[in-house]
């Protein structure tokens, strides 16, 4: 069985900036899944919440961005100016015939590590073909979250928001969006565009909506006050964008507790006024329970908390279709693609169930890395992020490199930090090369809409 060097599982922004650095280097790469498939299978009528100049997927020479892209249409990619998810995706496709070897569509079911070392990788027919490194670029849909009541009712009744391509189907219907972040704010304006009875039921008791983006050319003292970085502004934002290194050096409960709760939920600016037309929006309420009504149980009953604390007030919602924009989770139990007994060997970072991976983007067994939203617990919120492509994708094939250099001679890499590992000095902070980028939204539920592909 011949062995690629490198063989990456996924096709969106992070496995294809992660394909093109390793073509780049000379390495034998193969990519696996269907090109920009999450951003290709979003309803029309989505716009990028990032700005353009902070959407680059990453190419070793900077040759194949967003803008450049943008300019073969015949258009310009400006700040401040939304574009088309649709867009996005055709730069996707068009990065990868530039950037990229060939993409084979066929969906990966299966990596195992072999005794003697490298991965057997397994797609959907059958076939099996040998690996001496893995990157796992799996994007989101494998951790999309839906609340524990509406489980028993998907799909027919109830859906993640990433599971629909088409809103129109449910023109003239009754449809409850559940959050408070993007996806569910632009998902109930589209519905209500076209042609549904929206609602919005979210546990946050007030919407947060970002603010109109500041000119890229200002005063040295403005500029000062609010830097612009590739999350939005702010030298916090600033922080979690040039420095995911050090990141990875804080303690496992902050990681953690930061990942929970930096870049909260919000609203892009330009969704605002469209939000006005949404006219049953119910804040500061949780549901507890959700079970099928109507004659044929064809519509979905609701029960909601006003707090949803113990013994808080209940009111009932019945509903033809209940929609949860509710992020995703993060966590190594979803990643099927691994036998289970190598993700339950795998270390994480503490209780979050995510890998701990190394300033490679190496997991603990040796040859298997990461990338993408599964990282974000590590090395913090750019990776749940198209942001985190570039930063991810350089250190990523050096670290392959690495790897490959030291199974030919027989030698060890260091792998993840354990986590019984004292905590590390902040030091050897790295920057960005390049700026990609999403502005940020929250929380351990990385928002639907606005997320890191890979």
């Amino acid at each position: 069985m011949h062995d690629d060097d490198l063989v990456i599982v996924g096709a969106g922004p992070y496995g294809l900036s992660v394909a093109a650095h390793a073509a780049a280097r000379g390495l034998s790469v193969r990519v696996h899944g269907q090109l920009m498939r999450s951003w290709r299978d979003m309803p029309p009528g989505m716009l990028l919440k990032s700005e353009p100049w902070a959407s680059d997927l990453s190419d070793p020479a900077g040759a194949y961005r967003l803008a450049a892209y943008a300019a073969t249409r015949g258009m310009r990619a400006e700040h401040g100016v939304p574009l088309p998810v649709g867009l996005f995706t055709a730069y996707g496709e068009w990065f990868a015939r530039h950037a990229v070897p060939d993409v084979d569509p066929r969906t990966v079911v299966r990596v195992r590590p072999r005794p003697e070392g490298g991965f057997t990788v397994t797609t959907e027919d059958g076939e099996e073909t040998g690996a001496r490194t893995v990157a796992l670029a799996l994007g989101v849909a494998p951790f999309a979250d839906v609340p524990a009541a509406l489980r028993p009712l998907v799909p027919h009744l109830a859906c993640h928001s990433s599971g629909h391509t088409d809103l129109t189907a449910f023109a003239g219907r009754d449809v409850t969006v559940l959050g408070g972040g993007q996806a569910a704010l632009e998902t109930a304006v589209l519905l209500t565009e076209f042609g549904a009875r929206a609602r919005v039921v979210a546990r946050t008791r007030r919407l947060v909506w970002n603010t109109v983006p500041p000119p890229l050319r200002r005063s040295a003292l403005e500029a000062l006050r609010a830097p612009h970085t590739g999350l939005g502004c702010g030298w916090r934002n600033l922080l979690y964008a040039r420095t995911p290194g050090v990141f990875r050096r804080l303690p496992d409960a902050t990681r953690e507790q930061l990942f929970g709760t930096a870049l909260g939920p919000a609203g892009a600016w330009w969704l605002r006024r469209r939000f006005e037309a949404v006219a049953d929006v119910r804040l500061g309420r949780a549901v507890v329970a959700a079970s099928p009504a109507g004659r044929r149980g064809e519509r979905v009953r609701l029960v909601l908390a006003d707090g949803g604390g113990p013994g808080a007030p209940t009111a009932e919602v019945v509903t033809d279709h209940v929609i949860a924009a509710t992020g995703f989770v993060p966590r190594l139990d979803r990643v099927d693609v691994l036998p289970e007994e190598v993700r339950a060997a795998l270390r994480t970072v503490g209780g979050s169930g995510a890998p701990e991976v190394s300033g490679s983007f190496e997991s603990s067994h040796p040859g298997l890395f990461v990338a993408g939203l599964l990282t974000a617990p590590s090395y913090g919120p750019a990776m749940r992020f198209v942001y985190g492509a570039a930063y991810t994708a350089e250190r990523l094939v050096r670290g392959v490199e690495r790897r490959l250099g030291a199974a030919r001679r027989g030698a060890a890499v260091p792998g993840a930090r354990a986590r019984t590992a004292p905590d590390a000095a902040v030091t050897g902070v790295t920057g960005v090369t390049g700026v990609t980028g999403v502005t940020g939204t929250p929380g351990r539920r990385t928002d639907a809409r606005v997320r890191a592909r890979g």
